[in-house]
């Protein structure tokens, strides 16, 4: 991979079934091996996500996966090699009584490519686009996403770019369709961000 990535040649496209494979396997890199600094593999074992549930987020029309596509040129012009590196999910929600409200997640970058601004064009990417779903000149929107616990360099990150804890937080799900998590005290707490309409 390239050591340097041109910001101006990341680009995101909606993701589709045939993606489903690359995009397990990206979110496994980055958040259950120990690589790159967004792992929790300290804190959560096993797959970050199924194969059934990436198809029924693909398949459903409130939920928006876009994925990085790795080229042979590293621009957009070049042909997708099939390998991804990163991937952002903007689930739209219906008004829930606290306003018009977008949630983020899935957010990935290919550990080789973290620490180069890669991920804050991909964030800023998904804002705008849930900024222009959303739009109501009414009220502003609400965008929300969930980190872990035990995550100190992870909230500074989201608070950084405008997120703040809201008091929200789940116990992380035990279900085993996300992990087993490897201490008794993990939590899932939420972050968000109001933005107002300037667009």
């Amino acid at each position: 991979m390239n050591k340097e990535t041109d910001k101006n040649e990341i680009f995101l496209r909606q993701a589709e079934a045939e993606d489903i494979s690359a995009i397990r396997q990206l979110l496994n890199l980055c958040y259950r091996e120990d690589k790159g600094w967004t792992n929790e593999a300290d804190l959560v074992g096993g797959i970050r996500i199924t194969q059934a549930e990436l198809a029924s987020i693909i398949a459903n029309p409130k939920h928006y996966l876009f994925v990085y596509p790795k080229t042979t040129t590293g621009t957009r012009a070049g042909q997708e090699t099939g390998e991804l590196l990163g991937c952002i999910a903007v689930e739209m929600k219906n008004d829930t009584g606290l306003g018009r409200q977008a949630y983020i997640g899935m957010f990935a970058v290919h550990p080789e490519l973290q620490g180069q601004g890669v991920g804050h064009v991909i964030l800023e990417a998904a804002e705008t686009f849930a900024q222009r779903h959303l739009k109501n000149n009414d009220q502003p929107s609400r965008l929300t996403m969930s980190i872990l616990s035990h995550r100190p360099e992870l909230l500074a990150y989201y608070q950084r770019r405008g997120y703040q804890l809201n008091g929200n937080k789940m116990p992380f799900p035990d279900d085993g369709n996300n992990g087993e998590p490897k201490r008794q005290d993990l939590e899932l707490l939420e972050l968000e961000k109001i933005v107002r309409d300037e667009l």
